[in-house]
């Protein structure tokens, strides 16, 4: 659910499951210049709390070494960011809602 729902924002997918040495990235895509990694969560209800919640420090930590290492030398040149989508399921596997969260982690 979530390309299509990035798509439909304009958002261009240029790789997905993206991996570095310090982990991994569900999305990568391109805003116009910028460059958007998209960390993906998906819940069927919420006894472990909401997806948002479980970007903790480390996870955060993790998310800006791999987005930074895909850059290199380059990454002052360029402009990234990283988002969560929120997936959220009924125990059906029903879709129910994406949420769409923008620049949730920084450095």
């Amino acid at each position: 659910p979530a390309p299509p729902h990035l798509e439909g924002k304009g958002y261009s997918i240029t790789a997905t499951n993206y991996r570095s040495r310090w982990g991994e990235v569900g999305i990568v895509a391109r805003l116009g210049d910028e460059h958007i990694f998209v960390e993906v969560k998906t819940r069927r209800g919420s006894p472990f709390g909401t997806p948002e919640e479980s970007i903790t420090a480390t996870k955060s930590q993790r998310l800006i070494a791999t987005a930074q290492n895909s850059f290199k030398n380059d990454l002052e040149q360029a402009s990234w960011r990283i988002d969560v989508v929120s997936i959220y399921l009924h125990e059906s596997e029903k879709l129910l809602e994406v949420s769409h969260l923008e620049n949730v982690v920084g450095e």
